[in-house]
């Protein structure tokens, strides 16, 4: 894998390629990012900024959400997806500020995992983007992206979330987040546009296939099975 030095640099270029870089969800409150990301669960953060904006006028805070009727709230939801089980997390997770947090958002990795329908990468994205704590969150486009590139080796989230904060100073964890899942969507897919890549150079997918679709795999790859949190087989909106 790449040096601290490097894995820096790669960040920075990306950040470069991708200016601006933030999470796509629209919110104006911790509150309302926190509802955000969970809707967002196996969606798209176009399809959740739809719905948010009805949403977050019917249920601006914890207080408004904690007293929804699951059945209101599944109609409003429902193009997300997986709404039963979205609404029933929506609910008990604003119940649970209202009565252990006093309406607020915790800021907080071990508080907000506690919370229903709330896991490590929920959490990272509220408190790296709207409560100021550093944090890392780690989807399938920053799985994909680190480990083509070589700054990350393996398919657990979590070990890669530890491995790049390792790697990287606590100002960069939350922007390193966000530009790889914009390098993922836009370049970096599943069927990459390495032409377009801005640090193809100190790429490892690259050096290996030229850009081909099917690169040559490491042995230690070739076998690997899939892995039971890999989002595709995910059934719940706990992130």
């Amino acid at each position: 894998m790449k040096s601290s030095s490097v894995t820096r640099r790669i960040i920075e270029t990306l950040a470069e390629q991708h200016p601006n870089a933030d999470t796509e969800l629209h919110y104006s409150t911790p509150f309302e990012l926190l509802v955000a990301t969970i809707l967002s669960a196996q969606s798209t953060d176009a399809r959740v900024n739809i719905v948010t904006p009805a949403l977050f006028t019917r249920y601006p805070d914890a207080a408004s959400l904690a007293k929804a009727r699951q059945a209101s709230l599944e109609k409003q939801i429902v193009s997300t997806g997986f709404f039963r089980q979205k609404s029933k997390a929506l609910i008990g997770m604003a119940k649970a500020i209202v009565a252990e947090h006093g309406g607020e958002v915790p800021a907080d990795m071990e508080l907000l995992t506690k919370l229903p329908g709330v896991g490590r990468k929920t959490a990272n994205v509220v408190l790296g983007h709207a409560l100021g704590v550093p944090g890392l969150p780690v989807d399938r486009h920053v799985l994909r992206v680190s480990n083509r590139i070589g700054i990350a080796e393996s398919d657990d989230p979590i070990k890669v979330e530890a491995h790049l904060c390792a790697m990287l100073p606590k100002e960069l964890w939350t922007l390193a987040s966000d530009v790889q899942i914009l390098h993922g969507r836009r370049i970096c897919r599943p069927k990459p546009l390495c032409d377009r890549c801005s640090v193809a150079a100190d790429c490892n997918y690259y050096a290996l296939s030229g850009g081909s679709e099917d690169p040559p795999r490491r042995p230690s790859q070739t076998n690997r099975r899939v892995k039971k949190n890999d989002a595709r087989r995910v059934r719940t909106p706990r992130q």
